[in-house]
């Protein structure tokens, strides 16, 4: 890992743990064992730091959503890659989850722009794969399906309480279950 991820997975874990505004850069680089000036060489302070912490996971989160559902050799087993992947990534992520939730209004106008362009994307991955099982749902009705299966694994932060294994296992039953109901 390099210092640049290690300095965005310390101020991350930092952010969801005491809130944007409860920590420091001093705070950022004394758990990352540097001075708060050196995050500097690296960001341009924390409102940067806050920025690239989500806009590059919803960069990831979209370019591996793609590739899954590019790999995969049917709608089902496209979907089965999505969901896959979210919940690999909210159990293995989940201060980037909370902090998503909670802090987006301290995101500058850009990057709240830059992030949600990137998060729609996404769900428009999830959206296309959907509509092909499920041709019976029009767009909208679609998207609110996705969109509350990412609420179903996004809460993860506050729910888990069982093993990651046996968590990855219920909320891909459950996510599949939901998407595919009638």
């Amino acid at each position: 890992m390099s210092r640049r991820e290690q300095i965005l997975d310390t101020a991350a874990g930092l952010f969801a743990e005491r809130g944007y505004h409860g920590v420091s850069v001093n705070d950022i680089g004394e758990a990352c064992g540097i001075s708060g000036p050196a995050l500097y060489k690296h960001f341009t302070g924390k409102e940067d730091l806050l920025a690239h912490s989500l806009t590059s996971i919803s960069e990831r989160l979209l370019t591996e959503g793609r590739l899954r559902r590019a790999e995969a050799g049917d709608p089902g087993a496209a979907l089965d890659a999505l969901i896959a992947w979210h919940v690999e990534f909210a159990l293995t992520h989940p201060a980037l989850i909370v902090i998503q939730d909670r802090e987006w209004s301290n995101l500058p106008p850009a990057a709240q722009t830059a992030v949600r362009e990137l998060q729609l994307s996404y769900i428009d991955a999830w959206v296309e794969t959907l509509r092909e099982l499920r041709t019976d749902l029009d767009r909208a009705t679609a998207r609110a399906a996705v969109q509350a299966v990412f609420g179903l694994i996004n809460s993860t932060p506050h729910s888990a309480r069982i093993s990651a294994d046996a968590m990855a296992r219920l909320l891909a039953s459950m996510a599949r279950a939901a998407l595919l109901a009638t």
